[in-house]
């Protein structure tokens, strides 16, 4: 996989943020690069809702969710569930940690909506870019500086 330059400042708003929101075009590397970090991560959780088997397990999200409350969770594709976002803001409320919600969508404007009227002073939102001539070069540094 490329590093992408954006990948330490992920992990630094997973590090502040209950939710980070990983939004750009589609096919930036938004699902590739969420796949890197969730691998660094014990017992990480990656549902990608156009996946209909994901899809389902969220049929009831706040019983699903609770049961993964000490896992990072990755929500790939959360725009085709938009109903998730007040689930998600009850659950953050109840416990609030950092890192227990990584999101990944499109920019749309109804997204960003949606999910900021529910998830205010909850989220910070990343915008992934198509890959940079820095990344394309291999000349991007690592997460660990290297």
């Amino acid at each position: 996989m490329l590093t992408r330059l954006i990948q330490p400042a992920v992990a630094g708003a997973l590090a502040q943020f209950p939710v980070v929101g990983l939004i750009g075009s589609r096919q930036t590397g938004k699902s590739t690069l969420a796949q890197a970090i969730a691998a660094k991560h014990k017992d990480c959780v990656y549902l990608d809702l156009e996946r209909p088997s994901d899809l389902a397990k969220l049929a009831n999200a706040e019983h699903y969710l609770r049961m993964h409350a000490e896992r990072l969770v990755v929500i790939d594709e959360v725009q085709r569930s938009p109903e998730l976002f007040p689930v998600l803001r009850a659950l953050i409320d109840e416990r609030r940690r950092p890192g227990r919600y990584l999101i990944l969508g499109s920019a749309s404007p109804v997204l960003l909506r949606q999910s900021s009227e529910s998830l205010a002073g909850r989220i910070r939102y990343l915008e992934l870019p198509p890959l940079l001539f820095p990344e394309v070069l291999g000349k991007a540094k690592n997460a660990d500086g290297n």
